[in-house]
C-alpha cells in the first residue's frame, strides 16, 4: 500500500475540535473530503504532518499544538478604535466579524469587546492560540 508524501493530492474527512470539545469544523458535515496537496502548506503545518504517511482507508486522532496550528495570539493585532470610526450603518457588537483596510489591503478582524467609547478588534486567527484536536481519515491519493 502506498503512503501519503509530499506532492501527492490528497482527499481526507476530517472533524476538528477545541480541547473543550467544542466542534470548530467537519467535512463530513458537508459529505465532501477536503482536497490538497500535501507539502504545498495550503493546510496548517500539524494537519500536513499527520496525513503524511497515511494509507488510504486508514484514520487516526491527532492533537496538533497552537504552534503548529493558527500560532499564538499576537498581542500586536488586537487594537482599540473608536466608536466614531464605524460608519453610520454598522452597530459594532461582540462576535462580529468586519474587513477593516490596513494598508491597502483588506484584514478580517472580529469584534471582542465593546467599552464605552471605544471597540476592540482582533486580526488574530479565531483559533489562535489554541490547541486543535483532529479525528482524520485518508480517503484518497492521487
Amino acid at each position: 500500500m502506498t503512503a501519503a508524501k509530499a506532492g501527492d493530492t490528497v482527499q481526507v474527512h476530517y472533524t476538528g475540535t477545541l480541547t473543550d470539545g467544542t466542534e470548530f469544523d467537519s467535512s463530513r458535515k458537508r459529505n465532501e473530503p477536503l482536497q490538497f496537496t500535501l507539502g504545498k502548506g495550503q493546510m496548517i503545518a500539524g494537519f500536513e504532518k499527520a496525513v503524511d504517511g497515511m494509507n488510504v482507508g486508514e484514520s487516526k486522532q491527532v492533537n496538533i499544538p497552537s504552534q503548529e496550528a493558527y500560532g499564538e495570539v499576537k498581542k500586536e493585532m488586537i487594537m482599540e478604535v473608536s466608536k466614531g470610526d464605524f460608519p453610520p450603518d454598522i452597530t459594532p457588537a461582540v462576535g462580529q466579524q468586519l474587513a477593516v483596510n490596513a494598508q491597502g489591503q483588506q484584514v478580517p478582524v472580529t469584534i471582542t469587546e465593546i467599552k464605552d467609547d471605544k471597540v476592540v478588534l482582533d486580526a488574530n486567527h479565531p483559533l489562535a492560540g489554541k490547541d486543535l484536536l483532529f479525528d482524520i481519515e485518508l480517503v484518497k491519493i492521487t
